[in-house]
């Protein structure tokens, strides 16, 4: 049976503010098969944004197991993080967190430059993204040119590029209307079909309801773990 793509054992988290210490994860446990489509759920403060960093390589648990890709996180240099990131993890924000002086086609080339991969075929493959994600008629345009949504599916097309094991979308429909945000779930969804994972960090109830399995996070603990 091949090991899941996400692991997470017995995983805690404790930052230092001055003399106080703040439990952020409290022993949580869960695993992610490949091609799940699923939402971590929570209020501020619930322990869901720690949870996500977990998952994206961008911190360390203070005790437990984190796995990613089948590598203990915890043993990893940060160049190994940084790479296994790269090539394991695609990331979509809710700010889009694009190069507003780069065109849409050279923001979804960036992650490919970072791979080392040539120009010419990072043109192409991030041609093909965009047209996936139906923003073929926008690549010469930049940032502060689109709508909320383009900008989002830029994101997407980014974060898909490397045609990487996991998408991370943290409130990925958070600066988005509600029928815009509905589309950018369509398109998560249709992305998913192809095999990849998707896991989206939100405190959205119906976001929850519009991925296959919901983890609900309060005060760092896992209070639900469930089909939708």
């Amino acid at each position: 049976m091949a090991e899941p793509v996400i692991l997470m054992e017995n995983v805690t988290k404790i930052y230092s503010m001055g003399e106080e210490e703040v439990h952020a994860l409290r022993g949580i446990s869960f695993s992610v098969e490949q091609g799940e489509f699923l939402s971590i759920m929570g209020p501020s403060g619930s322990g869901k944004s720690t949870c996500m960093n977990m998952i994206g390589c961008l911190d360390r648990p203070s005790g437990g197991i984190v796995k990613i890709g089948g590598r203990e996180t915890a043993k990893m240099s940060e160049g190994e993080l940084a790479f296994l990131r790269n090539k394991t993890i695609g990331f979509v924000f809710q700010q889009y967190h694009l190069l507003p002086t780069m065109t849409v086609l050279e923001n979804v080339m960036i992650p490919l430059r970072y791979q080392g991969i040539e120009k010419n075929l990072r043109r192409d493959m991030a041609l093909e993204a965009l047209e996936k994600v139906g923003l073929s008629d926008r690549v010469t345009h930049l940032p502060n040119e689109l709508s909320g949504g383009q900008k989002q599916r830029v994101a997407i097309a980014r974060a898909t590029v490397t045609r990487p094991q996991i998408i991370l979308a943290d409130e990925p429909t958070g600066a988005l209307d509600s029928a815009t945000g509905r589309s950018v779930l369509e398109l998560f969804g249709k992305i998913n079909e192809k095999g990849t994972t998707i896991v989206i960090v939100t405190h959205d109830p119906g976001i929850g309801k519009s991925t296959k399995r919901c983890i609900r996070i309060l005060d760092g603990l896992i209070q639900e773990d469930s089909l939708c």
